[in-house]
């Protein structure tokens, strides 16, 4: 791509060669394992850097697993210094497939698990209103509001208000206060209205409430150190910093209609998103909606979990009912009020769909969650797939979308449904 396309496309540099910025992960590859052909994972990669190509990546990672093994992990570009405002003469970090990038909204689907764990250990009923947890949140309206409909999007509270200083984000008890005194827009759940941010504090505040330990210890105990994660935290610790991946505004700058979409999801304009999420300060923070970091393969991971029904290398993390009700449609496909597109939802995940959804064709058992629109992390029970690809550039409509619409289709196509006496359990 020339400098002056580049330019207008606010895009980074990609190199001709692809080879110098290629990272692979040899011995965690292993297709022939489960009987993948090699042309099935060198064409998944093309189409990976393919989307690299479009250069408003300027780093990626990816994790492709069928039937629990992994065949596809690796990076591509850098973590940080070659974004499209960075100066020729910034330090580049290359990317590895070992390198923390934050999941952003993907953070919601780990989030919801936790609240379906805490109902398995008979700890709280997703069908109580957080009022019966946290009774100050009954305020102006909101005491009918079950948990489970903040996990559905049914909450009736999407956005912080206009106007919050972008501060309050890390200050627990300044935004908790907030979202108590918010007026909801509906109570009865009956529309989708995506929660970009807030479900995640309302979550955040019951599992502690019912718990008597932090979010981040919980996860930890419950998820992060059984699965051997290394990464998969809440935000970074400060000392650890210096390892995250850079997050850049890139594409064309976007205009109305797309502007006042990503204004009333997202609570700002894309370029105040990139500063913020760049500030140590959110970094550090515990943002259960939105700061979960760790690498591709840790994503991918969870989701194979939830493909095996609850279970990780011999260890139970969690029932097999659990899985099924986080899994389980809630409601029918709908246009969403936030986003303005059609969405099915369960209480945690993005679901996929027939004849065609979000996680591609004839995805119906499929279940995942995006992150800041680019980073796509899934799982398709009737191919047996987890699939993670994370990404540090966050356009929002440009030349790229071709690219990643592709990917999803070429990893689809490459995993034909399987009968169903050999799915896993969860797609029954």
């Amino acid at each position: 791509m020339n400098p002056i396309a580049r330019r207008a496309l606010h895009s980074c540099k990609v190199p001709r060669d692809l080879s110098g910025v290629t990272h692979r992960d040899v011995a965690g590859e292993k297709p022939e394992a489960v009987g993948v052909d090699a042309r099935t994972v060198d064409t998944i990669w093309k189409s990976v850097e393919s989307l690299y190509r479009t250069g408003v990546h300027p780093g990626i990672q990816i994790s492709v697993r069928h039937r629990g093994e992994q065949i596809l992990h690796r990076a591509i570009g850098h973590a940080s210094g070659n974004g499209p405002d960075d100066r020729a003469d910034t330090p580049r970090v290359a990317m590895t497939t070992d390198t923390p990038i934050c999941y952003f909204s993907a953070s919601k689907a780990v989030t919801a698990l936790l609240m379906h764990m805490l109902a398995e250990q008979g700890l709280v009923n997703l069908m109580d209103p957080v009022s019966y947890y946290c009774p100050e949140f009954a305020s102006n309206g909101k005491r009918t509001i079950t948990v489970h409909q903040i996990l559905s999007h049914r909450g009736g509270i999407p956005a912080i208000p206009n106007e919050t200083p972008v501060d309050i984000l890390w200050n627990q008890d300044e935004i908790w206060g907030l979202l108590c005194e918010a007026r909801a827009v509906e109570v009865n759940g009956a529309k989708i209205a995506y929660h970009a941010i807030t479900g995640g504090y309302v979550l955040q505040r019951v599992l502690e409430k019912v718990t008597g330990i932090s979010i981040e210890n919980y996860l930890d105990q419950h998820l992060r150190q059984p699965m051997g994660m290394k990464w998969f935290t809440y935000g970074i610790q400060p000392e650890k910093l210096h390892e995250l991946a850079t997050n850049y505004a890139t594409g064309p700058t976007p205009r109305f209609p797309v502007s006042w979409i990503v204004n009333r999801a997202l609570g700002s304009d894309i370029s105040t998103v990139e500063r913020v999420t760049n500030d140590p300060r959110f970094q550090e923070a515990v943002i259960p909606a939105g700061n979960l970091c760790g690498t591709a393969e840790e994503m991918g991971r969870f989701f194979q979990m939830m493909l095996n029904g609850g279970l990780w290398n011999g260890k139970r993390i969690c029932s097999e009912i659990t899985v099924r009700r986080a899994i389980q449609q809630f409601g029918s496909l709908q246009i969403d009020r936030t986003m303005m597109i059609p969405m099915r939802f369960s209480a945690g995940m993005m679901l996929g769909g027939n004849p065609i959804g979000l996680w591609g064709p004839k995805s119906r058992y499929a279940f995942g969650h995006v992150g800041l629109i680019n980073k796509f992390c899934w799982a398709d029970a009737a191919r047996d797939i987890s699939v993670s690809l994370l990404n540090t550039g966050f356009p929002i409509v440009g030349h790229h979308m071709p690219a990643l619409g592709r990917f999803v289709y070429t990893v689809a196509r490459q995993f034909p449904l399987r009968p169903e006496s050999e799915r896993p359990v969860v797609a029954a």
